[in-house]
């Protein structure tokens, strides 16, 4: 259903330091800078863009806003989690992990520039 996913961002180094390293923490690549200075991943068909806003004034986050990146198991959401945070992430919400009767393994984090982000895997 979805084509891309866009983010912004003010910090834009900052931002591709965290989104490389959760992204290449689940197997995919560093992100790339295109001509107009935006960041953009592809994997698996998907692609993800960081970038300053257009209308050149600050980023601000989505008040409500979570992007879902699906995960093949609950060791990748941990390693994605854990690469997040130590790329200047911040873990929200509660530890990763399964929710009582969801039948889904969660984890969340804030970007550098506060976007809500949370890996997802479906069990059973």
């Amino acid at each position: 259903m979805f084509s891309h996913m866009t983010v912004g961002a003010n910090d834009i180094d900052a931002s591709k330091k965290f989104y490389d390293a959760t992204f290449k923490a689940i197997g995919g690549e560093e992100g790339f800078i295109d001509p107009k200075g935006r960041v953009i991943y592809q994997h698996d068909g998907s692609v993800f863009v960081v970038t300053k806003p257009i209308d050149g004034e600050p980023a601000t986050v989505g008040n409500g806003c979570t992007i879902g990146i699906a995960m093949s198991n609950p060791e990748q959401a941990n390693a994605w989690h854990d690469a997040g945070v130590a790329a200047g992430g911040t873990s929200i919400e509660d530890a990763p992990g399964e929710r009582a009767g969801s039948g889904m393994y969660l984890a969340y984090l804030r970007d550098p520039s506060g976007n809500k982000l949370c890996a997802l895997h479906r069990l059973g």
